[in-house]
C-alpha cells in the first residue's frame, strides 16, 4: 500500500535544494550588503546620484525709461547619450538635424561616436584613433559621396575632442571610456525643443539655461558691454556691476533613473536660485539713437579715424547718451575680424588727444576766479614776445584768419579763441596756481567713469615744465592731453555753477520684484570755481556760439548757447633727412571738437543739456582739406540740440545780456 505522493528521499532532496537556494541567496546578500557594499554603493552613487543646477536668471539692464538694453532669454542646451540611442530612431535623425540646425553628417558622427579611446601617444594629424564610431551608410551612396561625410566626421570629432561638456563614463575592460553625453547645440529655443521632444528619439536630452540677448544690437554698445559664449561678462556695465547682475545659481541633489530622468522622490537637498538684480542706467535710448545717427552722418561725411559724442545733464553728472564711431553689434561681437576688434574700444574714455582751445576755459576761469581780471580787462594780442619771470617768452601764433588790430578784452579772447590772450591770462595767474586749477578741473586724473578702461590723460607736472609750457598749455597743447569724458566733465564745471561732478551711468539697482536696492545721486568731487565765476564764464562762452563769435554754427535762435571749439594739431611721425623718425605737429591732421551746453542760464527747475562732439582726423574729406572745430563739430552739436529741444522739452533760459565787447568779428578756431 502506498505511503503518499512522494517518498522520504524526494522530500529530503527538495528540502535540501530549497535550503541550498536560500543559503546561496543569503551568501549573495551578505556579499552584496557586507563584503562588497562600499564598492557597489560607490558605483550606484555614481550612476544614480545627480546634482542638478538651477541657473539664476541674469538681471536686466534698462535705460532711463525702462527700455531693455540687455536681458536673458531661456534657451535649451541640447545633448545626447549615444549609448541610449535606438536603431529604430535613425529615420528621425534628418528631422532632428533640421530642427537643431546641424548638418546631418555632423549629427550622425556625434550620435554614433560611443567611445573615447584610452589616453596614449598623440595621433598623427588627420588620424581618428581617439574615437570609435561608425557612420550609417546613406541610401544609394556613391563612392564620391564619402569624402564630404568623412570631412564632416573629422569636424565633429574635433569638436567633440575640444568640448569640455562631454560626459565620459569609467573605462571599460579595453580602456575605452563610454561617452554618456555629448552636446549637440546650446542655442535651442523652447519652442524648437518642444518639437524635438515630440520626435520621441531616445537618448536626446535638453537642459534649460539662459543666454544674454541685446534687442537693440549696436545701441550704446560701449556702455552696455556684453557677455561672451562662456557666460562671462567682458566689458561695459555687464562687467562693472556683474556682482549684482549675475545672481546666485541654485542646485538640487537627487537621483536619476536609467533614462536620465530625475526621481524627485529621492531629492535630499534643494537650494533655490537667487536671480540677479536689474540695473537702470541714466542712458535714454531715444537720445542715444539720436547720437548714433549723428555719428553715422559724421562718418559718412568725413570718414574720420574715430569720433565721440556725449550728452549729459551737467547739473547732476548723469550721462544721457554716449556713442563712439566705429561701433559694433553686441549680438555679433565674435564675428569681428582681428582688425575690427578695435571697434570695441570705448574711445570716449580710453583715447586721449590734445584738447586744443577748449582748454582755454581753464586760464579764463582761473584769472576771473582769483579776481585778477574782469570781462573787460584788455590784453595786447599782437605781441610776438613777452617777459615772464625775468625771461623773454615767445607767444604762440594766432590762427591765420585772425588779425587782431587792437587789444582784446577777456570776453573777446574767449569769443575768438586768441592763443596769445590765453597765454597772457595764464601768466597772470602764474605757473603753480594755473597748474592747480587745471588739476581741479579734472585734467591728468581719471573721472571715475565706470566702464571702458578709462585712462587718466596727461597733465605734465610743474617740475617738468620748460620755458614754453606756460605759453602753450593754456591753448591746450604740449603739456596736456585729455579724453572726451574729461572734456565733458571740465565744461560741466561751468554749467553746474562751479562744481566738478563725477560722470555717472547707473541711477538705481532693483530686485526682480522692482524693489530699489540702491539708488545713485549726483556725486560732487569738489568745488573748482565760485558760482559767480561760473555764471560769468557761461556768459563769455555764449559769445563763442554767436553770429560774431568763433562758432556761429552752434547758435540756436531763441536759446543762449555756451560752448567752446577746439582744433588741435596731431603729433605725427616725421622722418628727418638723417633718417631719424620724430614726432611733429602736423598741419594736415587734426582733432576737432566742440563742447557746450544750453540754455546757458537755465533756472534751477529748467532742463539743461551738455553735449561734447570730438572728431579725430576728418581732414582728408573736409572742404579745402582744412578743418576747425567750428566747421566739423559745432554743426553736429546744433543738429543734436535741435532734436533734443522738443524731445526733452527744453525751454529757453533766463538769458543774461552779454558784454558789448563780444561784438567783434573774428576767427573760426
Amino acid at each position: 500500500m502506498s505511503r503518499g505522493f512522494a517518498s522520504n528521499y524526494r522530500i529530503s532532496l527538495l528540502a535540501s535544494l530549497i535550503l541550498l537556494a536560500f543559503g546561496g541567496l543569503g551568501v549573495r546578500l551578505v556579499w552584496l550588503h557586507v563584503l562588497d557594499r562600499k564598492e557597489l554603493l560607490g558605483h550606484i552613487q555614481q550612476v544614480r546620484h545627480e546634482v542638478i543646477d538651477e541657473p539664476a536668471v541674469r538681471g536686466n539692464i534698462v535705460d532711463l525709461h525702462d527700455n531693455i538694453l540687455a536681458t536673458s532669454r531661456s534657451m535649451i542646451v541640447l545633448g545626447a547619450d549615444p549609448s541610449a540611442l535606438r536603431p529604430a530612431d535613425e529615420g528621425k535623425w534628418p528631422q532632428l538635424a533640421a530642427l537643431a540646425g546641424i548638418p546631418l553628417p555632423t549629427l550622425a558622427s556625434l550620435l554614433t561616436t560611443k567611445f573615447r579611446a584610452p589616453a596614449g601617444p598623440t595621433p598623427a594629424p588627420g588620424a581618428r584613433a581617439s574615437l570609435v564610431f561608425s557612420l550609417p551608410a546613406a541610401p544609394n551612396a556613391t563612392p564620391g559621396a564619402a569624402a564630404p561625410a568623412a570631412a564632416a566626421a573629422d569636424a565633429a570629432l574635433a569638436a567633440a575632442d575640444a568640448d569640455d561638456d562631454t560626459v565620459l563614463a569609467d573605462p571599460d575592460a579595453t580602456g575605452r571610456r563610454p561617452i554618456k553625453w555629448v552636446k549637440l547645440s546650446d542655442e535651442i529655443t523652447e519652442s524648437t525643443y518642444q518639437k524635438i521632444t515630440q520626435l520621441g528619439i531616445a537618448g536626446i536630452y535638453g537642459t534649460r539655461t539662459y543666454r544674454r540677448a541685446y534687442p537693440h544690437h549696436e545701441l550704446a554698445a560701449h556702455v552696455v558691454g556684453y557677455v561672451n559664449q562662456q557666460q562671462e561678462p567682458v566689458c561695459g556695465i555687464e562687467s562693472y556691476v556683474n556682482f549684482y547682475l549675475r545672481g546666485e545659481n541654485g542646485w538640487v541633489e537627487s537621483e536619476k533613473d536609467g533614462h536620465r530622468q530625475e526621481l524627485a522622490q529621492f531629492r535630499t537637498r534643494e537650494v533655490p536660485q537667487a536671480d540677479g538684480y536689474n540695473v537702470k542706467l541714466s542712458i535714454d535710448a531715444a537720445v542715444q539713437t539720436m547720437v548714433e545717427s549723428e555719428l553715422d552722418a559724421i562718418a559718412k561725411k568725413y570718414q574720420p579715424l574715430k569720433a565721440t559724442i556725449i550728452v549729459s545733464d551737467p547739473r547732476t553728472g548723469f550721462i544721457l547718451a554716449l556713442g563712439n564711431y566705429p561701433t559694433f553689434d553686441l549680438t555679433a561681437y565674435n564675428k569681428l575680424t582681428k582688425e575690427q576688434q578695435s571697434w570695441m574700444r570705448n574711445v570716449a574714455v580710453d583715447s586721449q588727444y590734445e584738447p586744443g582751445s577748449v582748454f582755454k576755459i581753464v586760464a579764463a576761469s582761473a584769472a576771473l576766479d582769483l579776481g585778477l581780471v574782469n570781462v573787460d580787462t584788455r590784453f595786447d594780442c599782437t605781441l610776438e614776445k613777452i617777459e615772464y619771470k625775468g625771461k623773454i617768452r615767445n607767444l604762440p601764433k594766432e590762427d591765420i584768419s585772425d588779425h587782431f588790430v587792437h587789444p582784446l578784452t577777456v570776453a573777446e579772447i574767449i569769443a575768438h579763441s586768441s592763443n596769445k590772450g590765453a597765454a597772457q591770462l595764464a601768466m597772470l595767474v602764474g605757473d603753480e596756481r594755473f597748474y592747480d586749477y587745471a588739476r581741479n578741473f579734472g585734467f591728468g586724473q581719471r573721472t571715475g567713469f565706470p566702464v571702458g578702461s578709462e585712462i587718466a590723460g596727461t597733465l605734465v607736472p610743474l617740475a617738468k615744465w620748460d620755458g614754453l609750457t606756460i605759453t602753450r598749455l593754456p591753448m591746450g597743447q604740449g603739456a596736456v592731453s585729455a579724453t572726451a569724458i574729461q572734456m565733458q566733465q571740465a565744461m560741466g564745471v561751468i554749467a553746474s555753477g562751479g562744481l566738478l561732478l563725477r560722470p555717472q551711468l547707473i541711477t538705481q539697482i532693483s530686485d526682480r520684484e522692482g524693489r530699489v536696492v540702491y539708488a545713485y545721486g549726483p556725486a560732487v568731487v569738489r568745488r573748482v570755481i565760485s558760482e559767480q565765476t561760473a555764471r560769468t564764464m557761461s556768459t563769455l562762452l555764449e559769445g563763442v556760439a554767436s553770429v560774431n563769435g568763433g562758432a556761429p554754427q552752434a547758435e540756436i535762435p531763441g536759446y543762449d548757447v555756451a560752448g567752446k571749439t577746439g582744433t588741435a594739431n596731431k603729433v605725427m611721425p616725421k622722418t628727418l633727412p638723417s633718417g631719424k623718425v620724430i614726432g611733429a605737429y602736423s598741419q594736415q591732421h587734426h582733432v576737432t571738437s566742440f563742447v557746450g551746453f544750453f540754455p546757458a542760464h537755465a533756472r534751477a527747475n529748467e532742463r539743461q543739456v551738455e553735449i561734447a562732439v570730438v572728431v579725430d582726423d576728418p581732414d582728408a574729406h573736409a572742404a579745402r582739406g582744412t578743418v576747425y572745430g567750428a566747421w566739423v563739430a559745432a554743426p553736429s552739436f546744433k543738429n543734436l540740440a535741435l532734436k533734443l529741444i522738443p524731445y526733452l522739452d527744453i525751454r529757453p533760459g533766463s538769458a543774461v545780456v552779454a558784454s558789448p565787447s563780444l561784438a567783434l568779428e573774428g576767427g573760426r578756431r
